[in-house]
């Protein structure tokens, strides 16, 4: 019973830091439209953002914060060059997402050139600590990823549902016409949401790095896991993606234990091609 109560525990706070890189990637893709490949290594290049400000004695969660405005910022630019290249041009989806992947090896590249392939780590006070209740612990490094998660949804929510930005880039996906009507901007409305996505690879990239050791190519990983966890929860619903994140994480840590950690990697997949085949619209639906 201790070993199962650990699992689910570990596979719930693992489910918090994939909700916190898929995030974005739902932004973009539910809201916008938009299948941004390099997200996953966007969350990269924050932990390695991160890792600089740690290695100059700041602690690299804040580190994150402070990256947001930075990242915001590159996604603003980054939707209006893709918007005039591709969706002004008439480009296709296809050659959207030709350019993201090929944006992900060229991040990967200056990644391998500025720090090299070798694993890199931080050390903080906090990430050795344990928190232990009855036979269960809980680890400090894994816990604060799984807040940061729930914590980047939760506010996520609140923001989409109680401001009129959020608002419109709830609609933007449903209805631009409308939007129009009242004076907005869909093209506006979606680049904010393109950028507030990228700036949320930022925060997660610096709660990867207090959690495992990473590397140039570390994004890949996660790239079965992001279209999972988004697809499974419901393209437009934050709430259905920290629910899929943490069911894959539970998912995973079991299949790990009881069947070995070379299945572990197949259990986003397997969930993926379910859910497109039991209910391609997610279980959640705004």
């Amino acid at each position: 019973m201790e070993l199962f109560l650990n699992v689910v525990v570990s596979g719930l706070l693992v489910g918090g830091l994939y909700a916190a890189v898929a995030l974005g990637f739902g932004i973009s893709l539910g809201f916008v439209g938009v299948a941004n490949l390099a997200h996953p290594t966007f969350v990269v290049v924050g932990a390695y953002g991160a890792l600089v400000a740690w290695n100059a004695g700041l602690d690299p969660i804040l580190a994150g914060f402070l990256l947001m405005p930075v990242f915001y910022g590159f996604g603003w630019l980054l939707h209006g060059f893709y918007e005039r290249v591709f969706e002004r041009q008439g480009g296709s989806a296809l050659n959207g997402m030709t350019f993201f992947f090929g944006l992900m090896f060229v991040l990967e590249v200056g990644l391998t050139m500025s720090y090299g392939v070798d694993y890199q780590m931080v050390t903080t006070g906090y990430g050795s600590q344990v928190l232990r209740f009855g036979g269960v612990d809980v680890p400090m490094r894994l816990l604060l990823p799984f807040l940061g998660g729930a914590g980047m949804v939760a506010v996520l929510s609140v923001f989409l549902a109680r401001t009129f930005i959020g608002q419109a880039i709830a609609a933007v996906a449903q209805d631009p016409l409308a939007l129009r009507i009242i004076g907005a901007d869909p093209q506006a409305v979606r680049r904010i949401a393109f950028a507030l996505g990228l700036a949320t690879a930022a925060l997660a990239g610096a709660l990867l790095l207090v959690t495992v050791p990473i590397q140039p190519s570390s994004g890949r990983e996660f790239i079965g896991r992001m279209f999972a966890v988004v697809l499974l929860g419901g393209l437009t619903s934050p709430r259905g993606t920290l629910v899929a994140a943490l069911l894959l994480g539970v998912a995973e840590g079991f299949v790990q234990t009881y069947a070995g950690a070379a299945w572990a990697g197949a259990v986003g997949f397997g969930m993926l091609f379910l859910a497109l085949a039991v209910r391609p619209e997610g279980l959640f639906r705004r």
